[in-house]
């Protein structure tokens, strides 16, 4: 099973228990977003949203007491969809190429749904104590599932899988985070040099130590 994130204390009223009700909480959080990455956080309101996602206002405010639940519902649904990708691309069952070919697709995919918010949750959105708890929980999760990925792509060196987990991450995301701001995540060019990255890095298996540099190469 994926690992999920927690909500932060208070972030949501209830918990949607029907397919309907998860139904109505996915289509005000995708309004919720999508007025985010237009409009900014000054310009989303609860209103604005409920009326986006078609459902009454009544029925946003039964599970989001205010804006900032919004965000942050948002937020750690990106969290879990990301974790997702990230177990799927671990799975040792599925053959390596495809492995590499989930995660990059996975993460183009993951962050093409409502590209612009990403920079507003980033850069503009406010957080609070129980957000901070959040993103670290989802670091601390990343961290071990790009460890899974790492070691499931590259045999025998154990040893190097964290500092390698989070090069491979840093990199993706950097690559992915950059392309989303430029508007070309869906350029086949860039799932095409992802692909040829992620597989290159797994690949090259460096010596543990360095040899020493002869007088004579100096």
């Amino acid at each position: 099973m994926a690992t999920r994130i927690a909500a932060p204390r208070g972030a949501m009223r209830k918990a949607p228990q029907q397919a309907r009700s998860r139904a109505t909480i996915d289509a005000i959080l995708d309004a919720a977003a999508h007025i985010l990455g237009e409009r900014g956080w000054e310009g989303l309101t609860t209103n604005g949203v409920a009326e986006a996602a078609g459902a009454s206002i009544g029925s946003l405010y039964q599970y989001f007491p205010n804006k900032l639940a919004l965000i942050e519902a948002v937020r750690r649904r990106h969290f879990d969809d990301v974790l997702a990708v990230l177990h799927a691309a671990a799975n040792l069952e599925t053959p390596r190429v495809k492995r590499i070919t989930v995660l990059v697709d996975g993460m183009i995919a993951v962050h093409s749904r409502h590209p612009a918010a990403h920079r507003v949750l980033l850069e503009e959105s406010p957080r609070g104590e129980d957000s901070r708890s959040a993103h670290d929980r989802f670091d601390v999760e990343c961290t071990k599932a790009y460890e899974t990925l790492f070691r499931a792509n590259v045999r025998g060196v154990a040893e190097r899988g964290c500092v390698g987990a989070r090069v491979l991450a840093g990199a993706l995301a950097g690559a992915v985070h950059e392309a989303a701001r430029q508007g070309q995540l869906a350029s086949p060019v860039l799932r095409r040099e992802l692909i040829a990255l992620v597989d290159a890095y797994l690949s090259r298996l460096r010596p543990l130590v360095e040899k020493p540099v002869s007088r004579q190469a100096r």
